[in-house]
């Protein structure tokens, strides 16, 4: 396992053993761990916990409007938000200031799928980034969703917004199928030349959503609603290992037993394998 996956198995939070037993038992050098996380304040998770219920309640919701419905709450400032919005990854659902910023002179690829009739399972697949909340804390989902189908067909957790995680989910999906296009925002993520390279390598073309207009990736969106009200929210997890546990436990339910309402309360596997398919074994 590479160095890079086996810090990022590391459980900051658990009760049941300590960090020096983890790396010990991940063959780790704790003293190589150049990055120690800063525990948050109590301040700064209560901040990012009302953000996040919020903006998901509210997604055309900005930076404004945010910080209108904060102040009733709390004293903060537009500055605050927006900063808070930037380290989660936050944008409205709207045209307006892009959140997601990609680095400097990575490639940008026009939005293919404006007035596109999606027609079968995988046409068009997209992928996002978003905030998981912990009580101490949080971590960041990736997913890979076939739009036609809200088939999930991958998903990884990381405690950072390094690279490895969404390459590991872009691997896993591509073991299942290829797509024909690709959908993403501009995020330093998604024009990166690791992953440019890796889903063009697959005969796949790339589509990006506009500037501020997460309205282009709607149906990712959707789906982060749908897993927070009905996973995150609900269990309230303490540690990363809940986190990863719970999502374990929650994706197989989405995918093969959830009655989708835009599907007719047909479940997404159903859809994307053309008939009727039975929950897969945990591993």
């Amino acid at each position: 396992m590479p160095r890079a996956e086996r810090v990022r198995r590391l459980d900051w939070g658990t009760a049941d053993l300590t960090l020096a037993a983890q790396t010990r038992l991940l063959g780790l050098n704790r003293t190589s761990l150049y990055y120690v996380p800063k525990p948050p304040t109590a301040e700064e998770l209560h901040i990012k916990r009302r953000l996040d219920e919020i903006y998901t309640a509210h997604p055309f919701y900005g930076s404004r409007k945010l910080t209108a419905v904060l102040g009733r709450e709390m004293v903060i400032n537009r500055k605050a938000v927006q900063r808070h919005m930037r380290e989660m990854g936050l944008v409205a659902i709207c045209p307006g200031p892009n959140l997601s910023k990609r680095a400097a002179q990575q490639a940008v690829f026009p939005y293919l799928l404006r007035g596109l009739l999606i027609t079968r399972p995988n046409q068009v697949w997209g992928i996002d980034i978003t905030y998981i909340r912990l009580r101490a804390g949080w971590l960041y989902l990736v997913a890979v969703l076939d739009w036609f189908s809200r088939y999930v067909l991958s998903w990884e957790l990381d405690q950072t917004l390094e690279m490895p995680f969404v390459l590991e989910a872009v691997e896993r999906a591509l073991v299942q199928a290829t797509p024909e296009i690709w959908n993403s925002d501009q995020g330093s993520h998604f024009t990166s030349p690791q992953y440019v390279a890796r889903v063009q390598r697959a005969g796949t073309q790339l589509s990006m959503d506009g500037k501020g207009r997460a309205l282009d990736n709607i149906f990712t969106e959707r789906l982060w609603r749908t897993v927070k009200y009905e996973e995150v929210y609900l269990q309230d997890y303490a540690h990363p290992r809940e986190a990863r546990q719970g999502l374990a436990t929650y994706f197989p339910f989405y995918n093969y037993e959830r009655p989708h309402q835009a599907l007719g309360q047909i479940p997404p596997a159903q859809v994307y394998f053309g008939k009727e398919v039975r929950l897969p074994p945990p591993p």
